[in-house]
């Protein structure tokens, strides 16, 4: 089976090294994704989607079951207001299904924030773009991956 997605495509331009995990039965949580996978949640790293306003939108990366604070991100953004993107926005605007969005191979380019907390362990899994199928990568490649990015605390 090819496991070809937009994240492997870019990640093989950019000749970043990364291995593939394909889960055997659908996973519905951090802590099943981890259990599978044989590791830590903390090493699972998620991307959730904001819409700023009509069209634009912000990802904010975070470890395991780290929670985003919204005082936190509101205060770094200097807003008063933002909303998590729903389903439909989350696909239009990364090309991926809630559960497989990665920083990595969007159709266009999205704000990135990382929250301090991604860079704890030295081997982390982040979305493929295809559900049931996960990327592994050690920190330096991944960093190298994201290239220039901006660094703070946005959890609680």
């Amino acid at each position: 089976m090819d496991y070809r997605t937009a994240v492997t495509r870019y990640l093989d331009e950019k000749k970043i090294p990364y291995r593939l995990f394909k889960h055997t039965r659908p996973i519905h949580s951090l802590e099943e994704a981890a259990e599978e996978r044989g590791c830590r949640p903390g090493q699972i790293i998620r991307s959730i989607l904001f819409r700023l306003a009509q069209g634009e939108h912000l990802m904010v990366l975070v470890a395991g079951p780290h929670q985003v604070s919204w005082r936190a991100l509101r205060s770094y953004l200097n807003l008063s207001r933002l909303t998590m993107a729903s389903e439909v926005e989350v696909f239009e605007a990364t090309g991926y299904q809630i559960g497989a969005v990665s920083p990595f191979g969007l159709p266009h380019p999205i704000r990135i924030l990382v929250d301090e907390n991604v860079f704890f362990e030295e081997e982390i899994f982040i979305g493929s773009g295809v559900r049931g199928l996960a990327v592994i990568m050690d920190r330096s490649a991944f960093l190298e991956a994201l290239g220039a990015i901006e660094r703070g605390h946005f959890v609680e």
